[in-house]
């Protein structure tokens, strides 16, 4: 993978914002913007078993982007998506970099909300458990968007 990336260049790569962080800065709500440079290819990933759950004697195409900052002399990360083949770079970027807000939403509710906390041993008192926690968190998050953007502090 790092070799097709390399191989299109680093002029491949195109600057992407995904969205705006949490720290002051110059961004449309007054935080830092997150940004990035990607490279986004469409491959068809070998392996037998790709081969054999494919339907068709073709591979199916799939997109391979890769994050490449400025300043390292290879790209940094990948990531292999199935998203159609008239996904927008930004769209691939955002939904790849999506995965750090679903990480800290399930630490949350493990360690905040008591996700983890279940000791019963039925499938309804599971089910139970995990719709109230998740109730819970939706609440939070509600209550976090509604609040003000926090002030900057003056230099």
């Amino acid at each position: 993978m790092k070799q097709l990336v390399i191989d299109a260049g680093r002029s491949a790569a195109r600057p992407v914002q995904w969205r705006e962080g949490s720290r002051p800065g110059t961004g449309r709500s007054g935080l830092k913007r997150m940004y990035g440079r990607f490279v986004a290819l469409r491959v068809r990933p070998a392996g037998r078993k790709i081969r054999q759950a494919a339907r068709s004697a073709e591979l199916p195409a799939c997109w391979l982007l890769a994050e490449w900052p400025a300043a390292e002399p290879e790209p940094a990360q990948f990531w292999l998506s199935n998203l159609p083949a008239d996904t927008s770079l930004t769209t691939l970027v955002r939904l790849a970099k999506l995965r750090w807000r679903i990480e800290h939403d399930y630490r949350e509710m493990k360690q905040v909300l008591g996700l983890a906390h279940f000791e019963g041993r039925t499938w309804n008192g599971w089910h139970h458990h995990v719709t109230l926690v998740s109730a819970a968190h939706a609440f939070c998050t509600l209550q976090r968007l509604a609040r003000a953007p926090k002030e900057t502090a003056p230099a």
